[in-house]
């Protein structure tokens, strides 16, 4: 390393448009909104998780159209329990965000990849996990 490299100071990351995302993606799940969850997802993403021991995958459209039928949380008069529990940026363009969040009576831990695409950041994959609680 030479002392030019050791004086350049590491860059920032504007960890606020990372998040502006996520809360799209909260308000989206909260009130079954599928044109926030559309801003926030890339159109070519999918949503995996484990059935039986079985690799589950669904393509994102296919997920909005289940989204778009069920009953919204917010419409329930459910409180809303969805918070990040991390972010890594590994540069100014990937990111992964591991957040909880609720549709009663699951609660999710759901595992985000997302990307700065020439759109802004959208989430390019979701990994998930859930309890059923009374």
């Amino acid at each position: 390393m030479t002392a030019v490299q050791a004086l350049k100071p590491t860059p920032a990351y504007d960890r606020s448009s990372v998040e502006a995302t996520i809360q799209l993606y909260f308000d989206g799940l909260y009130e079954s909104d599928v044109d926030k969850l559309g801003a926030a997802f890339h159109p070519t993403a999918d949503l995996r998780w484990q059935d039986k021991g079985e690799l589950q995958v669904l393509p994102y459209q296919d997920w909005l159209d289940r989204v778009a039928k069920r009953p919204s949380a917010k419409g329930q008069g459910h409180a809303r329990h969805d918070f990040v529990v991390t972010v890594d940026r590994s540069d100014e363009s990937t990111a992964f965000v591991k957040v909880q969040c609720a549709l009663l009576p699951r609660f999710f831990t759901d595992y985000l990849v997302l990307m700065k695409l020439t759109e802004g950041w959208r989430i390019v994959s979701k990994s998930y996990r859930f309890d059923v609680r009374e």
